[in-house]
Order: structure tokens, then sequence, then C-alpha cells
């Protein structure tokens, strides 16, 4: 794996539902692990103490919920300080959140579109570039799943690039939302994963979701991979070169050890491209 990655390896993404036996072993097989740091920031108790505890095991990164960084209340950058703080005090390398908004007014407690728009493109950046002169660091935004796409006067790749190249800022990909958006809005899977700037890819989620029907997909986290979307993760190694990734689950979570058959698959695919990587620099040599 490159050495331009923060973190390696195959993680998990952190629920309290299960941080209990995480606590004091984390398995071989998490290299790291994730968490929503609103979830965390203020927690106290049993919890906080599991987490510094798991902190000290594994590097942590931090995927948001609530940047609201599509939205036009004004930026909560009192929320954005915190998350500093929070990223400083367990030197977290990563902070991603949606390329989406969740708040008009207040809290909309869902991740909703942004319009694929030439104004929306500026709005967006504009929003990134001030949360990374607060945090003093990059962050990344994940391409995210979406069930209608109004005003749209782009195609949702061109503005995800614009978004990035116009703000600077890094990728978390999703590689199951590419999937359930190339069956909700009948695009290639494959040609949209090869469009995106690998150079900007931080780190990957994979996770599952449930069929509404022959057409929709709804992105739950509350299933278990399904073999499409593993094998699009496999053609984004050949493609892009192995990238740290990571197992979300959300929903419907099994025991520990059932997640731990899909973060040893994410590792099995990464070992196919990483072998064949130090074989053909062996010959070349």
């Amino acid at each position: 794996m490159s050495n331009q990655y923060p973190i390696t390896g195959a993680g998990l993404g952190l629920r309290r539902a299960f941080i209990g036996p995480l606590a004091d072993s984390v398995p071989e097989v998490i290299d790291f692990l994730e968490v929503a740091p609103e979830n965390w920031i203020d927690i106290g108790g049993k919890f906080a103490y599991q987490f510094r505890k798991v902190a000290e095991q594994r590097p942590i990164v931090c995927h948001g919920l609530s940047l609201n960084i599509g939205g036009f209340a004004p930026l909560d950058e009192a929320f954005v300080r915190k998350v500093k703080q929070f990223l400083d005090t367990f030197n977290v390398p990563v902070y991603s959140d949606h390329l989406t908004y969740c708040a008009d007014e207040g809290q909309l407690y869902d991740l909703m579109p942004i319009p694929f728009t030439e104004a929306a493109v500026e709005h967006v950046a504009n929003r990134i570039v001030r949360v990374q002169e607060i945090l003093g660091r990059q962050i990344a935004m994940e391409n995210a799943s979406y069930y209608a796409a109004p005003g749209q006067e782009m195609d949702e790749i061109d503005f995800i690039n614009e978004v990035l190249k116009k703000a600077d800022c890094l990728l978390h990909l999703d590689i199951n939302n590419i999937y359930v958006n190339s069956i909700n809005h009948n695009y290639d899977a494959e040609q949209f994963l090869k469009s995106l700037p690998g150079e900007r890819i931080v780190y990957a989620h994979i996770a599952g979701h449930y069929v509404e029907a022959e057409d929709i997909r709804v992105d739950t986290h509350g299933a278990d991979v399904i073999d499409p979307v593993w094998q699009l993760l496999d053609t984004a190694y050949q493609h892009f070169g192995v990238f740290p990734t990571l197992l979300e689950r959300d929903f419907n979570i099994p025991p520990i050890d059932e997640l731990l058959k899909e973060v040893i698959t994410i590792r099995h695919y990464q070992d196919k491209y990483q072998v064949a990587s130090h074989e053909q620099k062996r010959q070349q040599s």
C-alpha cells in the first residue's frame, strides 16, 4: 500500500454495540477504526473509558454526520473547533464528512442531496475551504448515495470532481454508494469509479444495502456486502492500487466474529494486489 495514505489496511466502523469486546483487545485483523466525532466528543463514563482504551491500540479516523457542508445555514464554526480539539486529542489522521446537507433551521437527521449545479459547487467548495482553514488540515468528502437529483445541471461525477478540485480536499470513496447510485440512476458503476481522482482517495467504505425493488437500492449499512460490491472494490484496487478500506455496519449488527469475516475479506482483496505488485517489482529489479 502506498505511503501516501495516513492509515493502512482494513478497518471497521466502531459502534457502541460492540465496543466492549474491543476495549480489552482489538483483533489483529483490524488495522484502524472509525467513529462519528459528534457521537463521542462529549461522552463520559464507561464509553469514554472504553473509547480511550481502543484508541490506544489502533489509529482512529473520524467520519462526521453533521458538518452540513451543502446547507445554507451558517457553518457551525464552534462545532468545527470542537472537532479540531477531538482530532488533536486522539491524534486522528483523517476527518471526513458527506457531500450532502443535513440541516435547515435545525437538524434534519438525514443526508440530503446537494443540487448538481455550478452554483452549488462554488457554495460547497467555499465551505470546505473554511473548515480546512479552521482545522489546519485537508478534509475528505464522501460521494453520497441519493434518491433524487433536484435542479440537476451537471452529472454527479462532474459535480464531485469539481468540488474536490476547487476546494482542494480529499476524497472519501464509498464503494457501496457508487453501486447503489448506479442502480437507482442507471449508470455504469465501473466507468463512474474510474472517472474519480485516485490521487485524492484517502480511504474507502464498503457496506451492505437493502433491495427495495429490482431498480431501487437503499443504502442502509444493515446487511452483508454483496458480490457485485466486492467486485467493484476489486476493480478499484486494480485501477487505483490498494488503499485503506473500512467496513460499515450500522443496523442488524451481527456478533463481532461475523463482522471480522468481512474485514478479513477486505484484507484478502488487498493482499491479492499487494502480492502482485511485489512480484512485478521483483521481476523489474
